[in-house]
């Protein structure tokens, strides 16, 4: 073989090398990408969080729910401040006035931040001190009522898992998720099942679309069956009942009467954890 005939192989073999075509599969990310890897990607990214829950012994759940608005007292006072300064210097601005009211309202709900907060704190301090992990509290990863929830799981010491989602407008985890439990997906399905495969009882606080998708996909598998009677506390008995009238829903015959049943209300940290621990109490499995 000629010099140059080496050469012109050497380069076509370079050249082949070089193909995405040739790459390892897992090792390339454009087929990663693509609609056909959808199916492993789906199973990836279940199986990854399977094994991190595995490796901390997370046996079971608590998941708490609520909207990512609800801050904390002193921040919700603050940004009140902030908006009077600001309507004092333009007071015909209609966009401040409307901002004004809804920081007041989020000012009356601020209350459920240090009630999830309490909450999440009552039951790591009381489930984790063996460090068995039972109860563990999940939320979705995000600020408000779930980083209330991680953060009084953090007060005691003790584990907590956070579920992040990518989002269009970047969500960032909050502090206080213990680093080897706090995961990310991309498809909202995969993390609703980790949400509920090991859920002993699902605390929905106040909140939006997100938190009502959730609390309403588990009414629904368990209306039906899909999974087991767990304790579903809707945190804010006044919030929840004006915001749905489930007498109605009975009324109108879209739902029995005993679908009312698979939920209760609370105000309170301590009744909460109590109706959760008397649920299963009852049933011989706490």
């Amino acid at each position: 073989m000629t010099k140059k005939k080496t050469e012109h192989t050497a380069e076509m073999i370079a050249k082949l090398k070089r193909s995405p075509a040739y790459r390892i599969a897992y090792k390339d990310p454009e087929f990663m990408d693509s609609e056909y890897a959808r199916a492993t990607r789906l199973q990836t990214e279940l199986l990854k969080t399977e094994i991190g829950m595995k490796h901390n012994n997370i046996k079971s759940t608590i998941v708490v729910f609520g909207g990512t608005r609800i801050i904390e007292p002193s921040e919700a006072e603050k940004k009140i401040g902030d908006l009077q300064k600001r309507l004092k210097r333009s007071p015909n601005d209609r966009d401040l006035k409307r901002d004004l009211r809804i920081a007041k309202a989020i000012l009356r709900k601020s209350k459920f931040y240090d009630e999830a907060r309490e909450f999440a704190r009552l039951v790591s301090d009381e489930s984790q001190q063996d460090k068995t992990r039972d109860y563990v509290i999940v939320t979705g990863g995000g600020p408000g009522v779930m980083e209330a929830a991680n953060r009084g799981a953090h007060d005691t010491g003790a584990k907590s898992i956070g579920l992040n989602i990518t989002l269009p407008m970047e969500q960032e985890p909050n502090a206080y998720i213990s680093p080897d439990l706090c995961f990310q997906f991309h498809y909202f399905a995969i993390r609703k099942m980790h949400f509920l495969l090991r859920a002993k009882a699902l605390v929905a606080f106040p909140g939006g679309y997100g938190t009502l998708d959730e609390l309403f996909e588990a009414l629904t598998l368990v209306q039906t069956g899909i999974v087991r009677p767990l304790p579903i506390v809707l945190f804010g008995e006044e919030y929840w009942k004006r915001l749905i009238d489930f007498d109605y829903l009975v009324s109108e015959g879209t739902i029995d009467p005993e679908d009312i049943k698979l939920f209760v209300y609370a105000d309170k940290a301590e009744e909460a954890w109590k109706y959760i621990k008397y649920f299963w109490k009852a049933r011989a499995a706490f």
